[in-house]
């Protein structure tokens, strides 16, 4: 198992949603094959990085790298290379 992934710690939050909104959470898991609470943590980093004003892990990711250096499929795994680097800049 990879080390970044075991220091991640989870802990059960409990949500209450509207009819509409666990619609939504709902048909976002079955046309992304992700499981809800997956859905769940990309949209609370993806808040996170919009508060922040743009300064989003991808892209501190993306401009740390050398001109020219950028990985050919960061358009396929960029989910992959945001969780990464997510867990990077998290860790203690």
């Amino acid at each position: 198992m990879d080390k970044k992934r075991a220091k991640a710690v989870r802990e059960p939050v409990q949500v209450y949603l509207t009819t509409d909104e666990r619609a939504l959470l709902d048909a976002l898991a079955a046309r992304t094959g992700l499981a809800r609470a997956e859905v769940l943590r990309r949209g609370l980093r993806s808040f996170g990085a919009e508060q922040a004003g743009g300064d989003s892990p991808l892209f501190r990711f993306l401009t740390s790298l050398p001109p020219g250096d950028e990985p050919s499929d960061v358009a396929e795994r960029h989910d992959e290379y945001l969780a990464e680097t997510y867990l990077d800049t998290h860790d203690a």
